[in-house]
């Protein structure tokens, strides 16, 4: 998680603003989901409020599908079409670049799908709901940290 007082949390912002924010689910949080943990009750309790279907990315649909079982296959289909899909076009690949860059002159390594993924939800003005925050250091996007398997 942050430490206290580096963002903003996505979380205190909507129960502020009384406005749901735009979500896009990391791969973590698309495993839990699918998993049946505590990611797929919040889902569904967004759902009932009539909160919009969260986004995903086309990295986070790779890293999910590398890692299904052939039985789980029409499941998993099935819970990825009801995402949105955030674009990831010339200005995205751009901005993971330059995140890229500029952390690596401070030796700090991001990795490309990771850096691709945040600039997604930039793209769409979505929080990046993660099980790993760390991996999304970028000052500009807002980061909701969901725990892994709680």
């Amino acid at each position: 998680m942050a430490p206290a007082g580096w963002r903003t949390s996505a979380a205190a912002i909507r129960r502020a603003s009384g406005k749901p924010l735009a979500l896009l689910l990391d791969t973590t949080v698309l495993i839990d989901a699918l998993r049946g943990r505590p990611a797929a009750e919040r889902l569904r309790s967004a759902r009932e409020l009539g909160e919009a279907p969260p986004f995903t990315c086309v990295i986070n649909v790779e890293e999910v599908v590398r890692g299904i079982l052939g039985h789980e296959r029409e499941a998993v289909a099935r819970f990825l079409s009801a995402l949105r899909l955030a674009p990831l076009r010339r200005r995205e690949g751009e901005l993971a670049g330059s995140w890229r860059r500029q952390f690596a002159s401070r030796g700090i390594t991001l990795s490309q799908a990771d850096c691709l993924i945040a600039a997604a939800a930039l793209g769409v003005g979505a929080t990046l709901a993660t099980g790993n925050p760390k991996h999304f250091p970028m000052p500009e996007l807002a980061v909701e940290h969901w725990p892994i398997g709680s």
